[in-house]
């Protein structure tokens, strides 16, 4: 061959190995030099290093380390891992180092000149060809008893005609030291080396035999039953010694138990297949640790245990009453459940006691052969039938069992979880919650699989097993904070579980086996509807928890909270009495929330306040009423809204809702000097900036129907909603911002102890929009009683105690002139007109309209 010239190639230093040509081997890299050599390679177009042993197994590598014959190699695949790369090496020919050189990056390389082979003078030399043929039969051999397929190792030596590199393909795979291996990959007579790799794989061929015969000896002496005896003995007396006890036992008692559970056919099959596994294994083995420990998980599971319920109702109600105040559709729905239980268990027992009826018919004595053929395929179908009608029964029956799928959605702190657990204990069933807030991984609900390392079942089949029964009250808490990573999507796993047509047949991945859960009872909660997926929330029962009102909360802290509080502060009631108007201040000075939390902790605060005089002897009792309040807790630190102290010209007051509660609003509106621009301040959202442009446009068209100089129109009107660090946004604002900008430009003044809320059009009818209750509870805590409502959410005020509506007076309007002529001083509307004072219909222009009542 003509000489190639030398070239630059990066150096892959390997550590106990060695790559010959012709040989594929994968390695590992993770030395930063050698991953930017590899780096340097992959730009090349060839991807050519060049692998070279070390002399000393060492992880610095220099160029004295490295021995300078070696084997050109391409690169053929690259995987990155956590801890470097596994890649590929090919192996092509061989290559020796010139010079040993630092690149810039900081690899090693060198000057590579490639070495050939010396091949024999005479290859059709009698001794050669029969060294060379000899060597193949050895080869061939020392695979097939190495455990390779003889196809596979007469395919592979097929395929390879050139002695040198046969020579190089069995050197590659002989078990011999990385120093005889350098040798061969030195020796570059291919007669020499034949010659060489034929002596080692004779040693390899003695050493297998060796092996085999002493394997047989022992065999022979001892036998598989003798054998298997001589080796538990010995395990057997190891244990005593070292008093771990009888391994044997252990087993045996895990078995019964396994036996014992009444677990479905392919449940029982796995079982079944493992404990075989288990008693094959020795007793200190990984993968029997491993085994024993998804067996135990399987033992503890409860597959047929159940809680005796309380069907009771008059006592489950009254559990459910004394634990939480009010949340009358919760304790009806869940009382409606027991009574749907109770009929269908009595059912059950009425069927038990009725006698089956006979299905035996009379038939004649004799009957010839067709017509007794004919009868008993009859029977046959009618068999048939009554089984199919009996199993569609015996599945209908399985439906009415199924329990709820109960979503509890509301602000934080109105008694979501706690009402959970008080619905366990109404119904005398086992309590379990597990929260999934921030959960991001499908094996959080499903387990893992058990071939990977430290596997362990779902939190679902955790919550069952520390349940020990099969229907638990089972609450997921925070459901709509469930997130998502590239592990999977939990929200997704639910799916199954949250689906009473599926979950009879939850299989966790750990598990492996189906696990009913059709008779758990699921209680679901949430702070944001949104937040949850469509599906998910189609599976649903949802329940709607809204805010407390003061007498709510008032009713519940005295009947709750402070009794609490009290015994966790060491007091009695004699010791500290919170009076009705002390409590009062606290709730409205000192909480804003729509639930208990806040109230609760600063009910605590008070108590430790007094507790503290009390120890220090400073008083023996305390009465907290409004003027002791402040002097305990503070000043006050919220600041509500309350109702404006007389008309003005451009106020007018709305209402709103936030998870926190309802509350009211000023809207602000001012005319000035201007090109008639629409100004809007107050941190408003797109929404709401579109209902003020909505009223202005209204405004405009009607100016003379509501009294407006059209003048007016060229100044610019200023809208502001307070306070300006608030975000607002939502349609509800709509009439308060008409009645405020129609108010300004008018001069006309808005009463200032009405409140109003709903969403406007351009041709003025008002809208229905949410939250009724809790904008209406905002105003009566502010001080307003009377309130405008869209004609469509009269029903709403359903939703309301006795004692507030008895103390408000209600509105509800369809168009916007009804409003104006409420929330405006002096001012009325007849006939789709707006009067003020004594001015009659025929005299004012009506507003228009376009559309019919």
């Amino acid at each position: 061959m003509p000489d190639i010239d030398p070239q630059v190639l990066p150096i892959v230093p390997l550590r106990e190995l060695l790559l010959f040509p012709g040989v594929t081997m994968p390695i590992a890299a993770g030395r930063p030099a050698t991953l930017k050599a590899l780096e340097a390679a992959k730009r090349q177009d060839e991807s050519l290093v060049l692998a070279v042993a070390q002399r000393q197994n060492t992880s610095d590598v220099t160029a004295d380390s490295l021995h300078l014959m070696g084997t050109i190699a391409r690169i053929d695949h690259v995987q990155r891992t956590l801890s470097g790369v596994q890649l590929l090496l090919h192996g092509t020919q061989r290559g020796i180092a010139m010079r040993y050189e630092k690149s810039p990056e900081g690899y090693l390389q060198a000057i590579v000149r490639v070495v050939d082979d010396m091949q024999p003078a005479n290859p059709d030399d009698a001794a050669f060809v029969a060294l060379y043929r000899e060597a193949r039969m050895r080869a061939a051999e020392l695979g097939q008893k190495a455990g390779l397929a003889e196809d596979a190792v007469q395919q592979v030596l097929a395929g390879i005609q050139n002695p040198g590199r046969l020579a190089d393909l069995v050197a590659g795979f002989i078990d011999i030291p990385i120093a005889q291996r350098q040798e061969l990959l030195e020796t570059l007579s291919v007669e020499e080396r034949l010659r060489k790799v034929l002596i080692h794989v004779q040693r390899q061929l003695e050493i297998v035999d060796a092996q085999a015969d002493l394997k047989s000896k022992v065999q022979e002496e001892l036998g598989d039953r003798q054998k298997e005896f001589f080796l538990r003995e010995q395990l057997r007396t190891i244990q005593k010694e070292l008093d771990e006890g009888d391994g044997d036992d252990d087993l045996a008692e895990l078995s019964a138990k396994l036996e014992a559970l009444d677990l479905p056919p392919e449940g029982r099959k796995e079982v079944d297949r493992e404990l075989r596994r288990l008693s094959r294994f020795g007793r200190e083995a990984m993968e029997a640790q491993v085994v024993r420990t998804y067996l135990e998980t399987v033992a503890e599971l409860p597959w047929s245990e159940r809680t005796d319920e309380r069907l009771d109702q008059p006592e489950a109600s009254r559990i459910l009453d004394e634990d939480h105040y009010g949340l009358d559709e919760v304790k009806d729905r869940i009382l409606e459940f027991l009574a749907v239980h109770q009929l269908r268990l009595e059912t059950e027992e009425r069927r038990k006691d009725e006698p089956e009826a006979s299905s035996d018919a009379a038939v004649p004595d004799v009957v010839s052969p067709d017509v007794a053929t004919e009868a008993a395929s009859s029977l046959a179908v009618l068999e048939d039938a009554q089984a199919s009608a009996a199993a569609d029964s015996s599945h209908q029956d399985e439906g009415i069992a199924k329990a709820p799928i109960l979503l509890f959605v509301g602000p934080p702190g109105v008694g979501k979880t706690s009402l959970a657990k008080s619905i366990a204990r109404a119904m005398g069933r086992k309590y379990v919650r597990i929260s999934l807030g921030g959960a991001r991984d499908e094996a959080d609900i499903r387990g893992h699989r058990r071939t990977y390392v430290g596997a362990m079942p779902g939190r679902i089949i955790k919550g069952m097993k520390q349940a020990g029964t099969k229907n638990p009250v089972f609450l997921l808490d925070e459901i709509d904070k469930l997130g998502m990573s590239y592990q999977g999507d939990p929200a997704s796993a639910l799916l199954e579980v949250l689906d009473p047509a599926q979950n009879d047949s939850f299989t966790d991945h750990y598990l492996g086996i189906p696990y009913d859960l059709s008779e758990v009872l699921f209680v679901c909660t949430a702070n944001f509807l949104q937040n949850i997926p469509g599906p998910l929330l189609d599976r649903m029962e949802m329940i709607e928890f809204s805010g407390y009102t003061e007498g709510e909360k008032l009713a519940i802290a005295a009947q709750y909270l402070i009794p609490r509080q009290l015994r966790r502060n060491g007091l009695t009631a004699d010791q500290m009495d919170l009076t009705e108007s002390g409590l009062a201040k606290v709730i409205s000075e000192h909480t804003r929330e729509a639930g208990l939390r806040q109230l609760e902790r600063e009910i605590g605060r008070l108590a430790r306040k007094v507790a503290r005089k009390i120890a220090a002897r400073e008083i023996e009792s305390m009465q907290v009423d409004a003027d002791n309040v402040s002097k305990l807790l503070g000043r006050p630190k919220v600041h509500p809204e309350k109702m404006a102290q007389k008309d003005q010209v451009g106020v007018a007051t709305g209402m709103y809702y936030t998870p926190a509660g309802g509350d009211i609003m000023f809207v602000e509106a001012t005319t000035m000097p201007g090109k008639g621009e629409l100004v809007l301040t107050g941190q408003l959202g797109d929404v709401m900036k579109e209902s003020a442009r909505a009223a202005w446009s209204y405004a405009r068209s009607n100016a003379a129907a509501l009294h407006i100089d059209p003048e007016g129109f060229d100044r610019d009107l200023h809208i502001h909603v307070p306070a300006g660090a608030i975000p607002k946004d939502g349609p509800s604002a709509g009439v308060t911002l008409a009645t405020a900008l129609v108010s300004s430009l008018s001069g006309r003044p808005a009463r200032h102890d009405l409140a109003m809320t709903g969403e406007i059009t351009l041709n003025g009818r008002v809208l229905p929009i949410g939250g009724v209750k809790e904008k209406i509870l905002g105003g009566v805590r502010a001080g307003i009683r009377r309130f405008i409502l869209p004609q469509d959410n009269h029903r709403d005020l359903e939703d309301l105690p006795t004692e507030v509506l008895d103390m408000i007076e209600v509105t509800p309007v369809r168009e916007l002139g009804e409003v104006l002529a409420l929330a405006l001083c002096d001012a009325s509307y007849r006939d789709g007109r707006l009067l003020f004072g004594d001015q009659r219909p025929e005299d004012v222009a009506p507003l228009s309209s376009n559309f019919e009542h």
